[in-house]
C-alpha cells in the first residue's frame, strides 16, 4: 500500500486525503476495518478502488457493513462482450481465466451463503 500511496501523492493527491487500511485478511474484514478507521459521515463521498473482477464482492461487503462507497473498478481483464467470442491465446490462458472466474463466483456464493453479504449478485 505504500507504493500506491507514493504514486497517488506523485499524481498530486494530497497525502492527508489518502486513507489505507492494512490490517484485514479478507474482503469483508476490509470493509469492517475501513469503516471503523474512516468513520464516514453523511454526505461524504468515498471511492472503492479494486480490480473489476473483485468489485462485486467488495461492493457487497461494504454495503453489508453500511459503508456507502462508489465503485471505481480497475484492472479489467476483458474488453467487454466481444471477448466472449474471441478464442484465448492458449489452453493455459483459458484455464487461468476460468480459474479466476470460478474463484470470484465461489467467493460471492460463499460470502452470501455465510450471511456476510445480503446480495448474491451485487450491482454497482
Amino acid at each position: 500500500s505504500q507504493v500506491a500511496r507514493d504514486i497517488l501523492v506523485m499524481l498530486g493527491v494530497p497525502a492527508q486525503r489518502i486513507e489505507m487500511e492494512e490490517r484485514s485478511r479478507t474482503t469483508c474484514e476490509n470493509a469492517i476495518e475501513s469503516k471503523a478507521a474512516i468513520q464516514p459521515k453523511p454526505g461524504e463521498f468515498w471511492l472503492l478502488v479494486t480490480s473489476a473482477s473483485h468489485m462485486p464482492r467488495a461492493m457487497a461487503c461494504f454495503r453489508a457493513v453500511g459503508f456507502p462507497v462508489a465503485a471505481y473498478p480497475v484492472d479489467y481483464r476483458t474488453r467487454g462482450k466481444a471477448d466472449l467470442w474471441r478464442p484465448m491465446g492458449s489452453v493455459a490462458a483459458g484455464l487461468s481465466a476460468a480459474d479466476l472466474a470460478a474463484h470470484k463466483w465461489l467467493g460471492l456464493l460463499t460470502y452470501w451463503s455465510a450471511g456476510k453479504t445480503a446480495e448474491l449478485f451485487p450491482g454497482p
